[in-house]
């Protein structure tokens, strides 16, 4: 009987690296795009914070009455709701022409147009006369909306600068960032960036339940020892730095 060869180490540890990989994708696609939509909701909710911000600090209070009345109609399905919207998003204030942008994309959203929402968004992200946090806020959701479409690269040019912890969109665009260092096959880099959102202290719980899950098939132990979270990345495909 004829004796058999060997395993190849190499080989089969690069086979694990490309299930694992498909594994995170895969896992992400289920629940990480479903997931970070819900997120989006806050964040719709933080954008109308600042566009009330705006009204505190500015005379705009007539068009703070027709944003909220407005919203009031969209709630309820009355469609001269989305008139007023469609208005505001055209001639409103900076603060209340981005939330109204904001509201219409998300109503794309619902009607699961994303080529439409991912539009609007990048009319917000464009738009020099808004504030920057309004301008961030609209780039993060427009690569969501557009995920499935874009390439990694494409994706790290966007995110990568706000995918660093002491940046206040890291839990958002951390996690469409990782995913895109797995789709790109840079696994250390991922297992780096799962490690420090398993850990942030800011980061959303729902978001930081997801990025344990993607990092346990990535390879990353994001429980020490004591019980605490924290992150032991393994060894496998090379030491995240």
């Amino acid at each position: 009987m004829a004796v058999p060869p060997p395993a190849n180490e190499a080989f089969l540890r690069e086979v694990d690296e490309e299930l694992r990989r498909d594994q995170v994708v895969q896992l992400w696609r289920r629940y990480g795009r479903m997931g970070l939509i819900g997120v989006g909701a806050g964040l719709a909710a933080f954008a109308a914070w600042l566009g009330f911000q705006e009204w505190q600090l500015t005379s705009a209070g007539a068009q703070g009455t027709k944003l909220s009345a407005a919203l009031d109609k969209v709630r309820t399905g009355d469609r001269t709701g989305e008139t007023a919207i469609a208005q505001l998003a055209r001639d409103g204030a900076p603060g209340y022409r981005a939330t109204a942008k904001f509201v219409q994309a998300d109503l794309a959203l619902q009607k699961n147009d994303l080529a439409g929402a991912a539009r609007i968004f990048g009319e917000v992200a464009a738009d020099t006369g808004l504030a920057q946090p309004f301008r961030d806020l609209a780039l993060i959701r427009q690569t969501l909306a557009e995920y499935d479409t874009l390439k990694p690269e494409q994706v790290l040019g966007r995110l990568k600068p706000y995918a660093a912890k002491d940046n206040m969109w890291f839990g958002a665009a951390g996690e469409m960032v990782a995913i895109a260092y797995i789709r790109q096959g840079n696994m250390v880099a991922a297992r780096k960036l799962l490690a420090d959102l398993a850990e942030a202290k800011d980061v959303p719980e729902t978001v930081r339940n997801r990025v344990v899950a993607l990092a346990g098939s990535a390879g990353v132990d994001t429980i020490k020892q004591d019980g605490k979270q924290g992150s032991n990345a393994q060894k496998e495909g090379g030491q995240p730095s």
